[in-house]
């Protein structure tokens, strides 16, 4: 019998472009703490890693280390506006509907908040492309991505052999190492090829109209 091939996808920067709305959450949380950032703060490296770890980034520029505050802050002005700031990058809709033809079981895996990825996801009318839905819970215990990944294979009985973690930045590519999974690099994302090459990505791809054949590629070897 042919082994059931899953594809774990992450969100920001793989499936969608979520830039504008993350900066405008991140300026409402900061200037929540006093503080006066520039209209125009540039959010592209630290989109990835969990949001703890942004926002310690963010506010080492005021010498504050408020983080749990900037937190709170944060997820407050982004459940209600900043989810809404997210596009789908061109390409992505029919790489998921090929996927899904192909017979691959698709999943997300985003350090995001499981509640805002969802509403995206619904916001978008991406939802039914997914078996499940998987990101960070209040607990703290899924904030990265080596135990998101490793929760993701436990929760659906998933041979890491059989799959493959999609993602744009080394976060990504480390995660699904720790969990002995190959990985593909996103290069339409917020990571540069030189930081997932040196990551360890088993392979990239350029855009998203060539993402189903890459993903199938891998899966099928």
């Amino acid at each position: 019998m042919s082994p059931v091939h899953s594809v774990l996808l992450d969100l920001d920067g793989t499936l969608i472009d979520s830039r504008p709305g993350i900066a405008a959450s991140a300026l409402a949380a900061l200037r929540s703490l006093g503080h006066a950032p520039d209209d125009t703060l540039d959010v592209t490296a630290v989109i990835g890693p969990p949001l703890q770890d942004m926002l310690r980034v963010l506010l080492q520029a005021h010498g504050d280390g408020r983080v749990d505050e900037a937190v709170v802050a944060y997820r407050e002005h982004y459940g209600e506006i900043g989810l809404f700031g997210s596009t789908l990058y061109p390409g992505i809709r029919e790489a998921l509907q090929a996927m899904r033809d192909a017979g691959l079981r698709i999943y997300l895996a985003t350090s995001k908040r499981e509640l805002f990825a969802r509403r995206i996801l619904e916001h978008l009318d991406l939802i039914s492309y997914f078996q499940a839905i998987h990101g960070s819970v209040p607990s703290g215990a899924l904030d990265h991505k080596p135990e998101l990944l490793a929760h993701i294979l436990t929760e659906w009985n998933i041979a890491a052999r059989d799959s493959l973690m999609v993602g744009d930045r080394r976060h990504d590519i480390a995660g699904a190492h720790a969990v002995k999974m190959r990985s593909l690099g996103a290069l339409w994302g917020y990571g540069s090829r030189d930081e997932l090459e040196t990551a360890g990505a088993d392979r990239l791809v350029e855009n998203p109209d060539d993402l189903a054949r890459a993903v199938l590629t891998m899966l099928r070897r």
